[in-house]
């Protein structure tokens, strides 16, 4: 084992998945991790095989195709859950099983209701059963932050003489802070006797903030594999950026003792995509990814960057993706041409049919912008994905009045379940007006929960990505729609969440996990 290689485990597909309305169909989920293997992460965390028949679907898809990385699925220390965990994985080039328990004292007496012995028990129970499917198999230790040290200690040493490979104490809450989480970790590898036998793994959440710090004061004490996700998506505050972690060993070769094998210039891509399927737009802040991480507003950092870059630069754009998004096509570009960048882009696609869908709206979308970027690209494909699942809703024509003084006014024809209506509505502003149409129609009683525009590239004539996210019943979904016209994208977004609140595909019962 090389004792400078840190193991890069992403479980955007199954943590950053959690979050909610960031649920994701197959197809997409697929999309992402085609990226992952593209950008060269070590391990990909799929999904949670057990928790509903499209996660299962799609942990298998991913096993089916992924050659590159190692696939993994989480499972509970259950024989149930290990077993559908190890039959979506039959077919991975390298396998892995991530079973997890609770051992915190307040995890075990409220939610498992169990003594620490009997944790115990069921932890070695799991692990064995898992090394009868895998080789690789990973046990985590729910809540690790908050969990007493000797029995962290006895849990571990049990667990590897059990045949488990890599051993994650995740900060389950975000309740760790840099200096004692890191010396936590250093202690507990000091201590186990068998610690030399296997790969100790964090997995930060960022409920204070300090994910990436905590994940890095543990590679300093002797962790070798961080479990992150792009963007930092997650639950709650969401997890340990995937982009960040890497950067900062990169940038400081100084001070980080370990290595990644992760091709950075592909970060703002993947960062891209997976903003786009999920509906999380990236702020402009963002360390690494975000619009203005390389930007200079300053007259006094302009004239240092101009003179010599690291004045005020510490990385270059360029090696996390920011100048490999190109211009690429146009009106006069052909179908040939089309499908090749979108192969370029890692967006092959299924069928005939939805290529041609595809290349109708770029065509479309050509006739409206003059140049078409990878990014109106990548929305666009979204746009006809997100469409498959079901089309119960569809816009067919808008027509929008706004003037001082006068109450905005929509006119909509929609088809509804194979049917022409046509609508109208007044509203507080252009976009209620037309989401208070829609609703005559679809009388969802769905709650607004989000409203978000984020224009796709730059230009008057950038496309507007909008983003709509509608709660019913306990269940929330995102909708998408992009166009030029910022009404019509949406009233595309409205209706593509209605489609999606009514596809069983993006139903995911959340268990939980580390």
């Amino acid at each position: 084992m090389d004792q400078d290689k840190l193991v890069i485990f992403d479980t955007t597909l199954r943590d950053g998945e959690q979050s909610p309305g960031a649920a994701m169909t197959k197809e997409e989920k697929l999309r992402i991790a085609k990226s992952l293997e593209k950008l060269g992460v070590d391990v990909i965390e799929a999904g949670f095989a057990i928790s509903s028949p499209g996660d299962f679907a799609a942990v298998k898809s991913i096993a089916d195709t992924i050659k590159d990385s190692s696939v993994c699925s989480l499972a509970r220390t259950t024989h149930a859950d290990i077993e559908r965990a190890a039959e979506a994985l039959a077919n991975a080039a390298a396998p892995r099983i991530h079973t997890f328990i609770a051992t915190s004292p307040i995890h075990m007496e409220f939610k498992l209701q169990m003594t620490p012995e009997e944790v115990l028990e069921q932890s070695v129970g799991a692990v064995r059963i898992a090394r009868n499917f895998v080789d690789d198999v990973e046990f985590s230790l729910e809540d690790g932050s908050r969990t007493e040290f000797d029995y962290m200690c006895r849990v571990i040493e049990s667990v590897i003489d059990a045949g488990a490979r890599t051993i994650n104490i995740p900060d389950t809450v975000g309740y760790g802070e840099p200096g004692q989480y890191g010396e936590m970790i250093g202690r507990v590898i000091a201590n186990v006797p068998n610690a030399d036998k296997a790969i100790f793994s964090v997995h930060c959440h960022n409920d204070l903030g300090l994910a990436v710090a905590n994940s890095l004061s543990a590679v300093m004490h002797g962790a070798r594999q961080v479990e992150c996700t792009i963007n930092g998506l997650g639950e709650r505050a969401g997890n340990a950026s995937l982009e960040e972690i890497v950067m900062a060993i990169r940038t400081r070769k100084d001070v980080f003792p370990v290595h990644t094998t992760i091709n950075t210039e592909q970060i703002v891509p993947v960062s891209r995509l997976v903003s786009t399927i999920t509906g999380f737009p990236v702020q402009p802040n963002k360390a690494v990814v975000g619009a203005n991480a390389f930007a200079h507003e300053s007259g006094i950092h302009q004239d240092g960057v101009l003179k010599y870059r690291e004045t005020y630069e510490i990385m270059r754009a360029q090696d996390v993706g920011w100048n490999t998004n190109r211009l690429v096509l146009g009106k006069l570009s052909g179908r040939a041409a089309f499908a090749a960048r979108m192969e370029e882009l890692g967006i092959p696609f299924d069928n005939k049919a939805e290529m041609n869908e595809a290349f109708k709206r770029f065509k479309d979308l050509a006739d409206k912008k003059r140049e078409i970027y990878d990014e109106d690209l990548q929305a666009l494909v979204s746009e006809v994905q997100m469409g498959e699942a079901t089309e119960n809703y569809r816009l067919v024509s808008l027509d929008v009045s706004s003037k001082t003084g006068r109450a905005p006014h929509a006119v909509l024809t929609l088809r509804s379940h194979g049917n022409d209506h046509e609508v109208e509505a007044d509203g507080d502003g252009p976009v209620d007006a037309v989401f208070k149409a829609i609703e005559k129609v679809a009388q969802s009683r769905s709650d607004l929960k989000l409203y978000s525009v984020n224009a796709i590239t730059t230009g008057t004539d950038s496309q507007g990505e909008v983003t709509v996210r509608l709660a019913r019943e306990g269940r929330i979904v995102n909708g998408q729609g992009s166009d030029t016209d910022i009404l019509v994208a949406s009233a595309k977004a409205y209706l593509n969440a209605l489609n999606v609140m009514e596809s069983p595909d993006r139903l995911h019962p959340q268990l939980g996990g580390v």
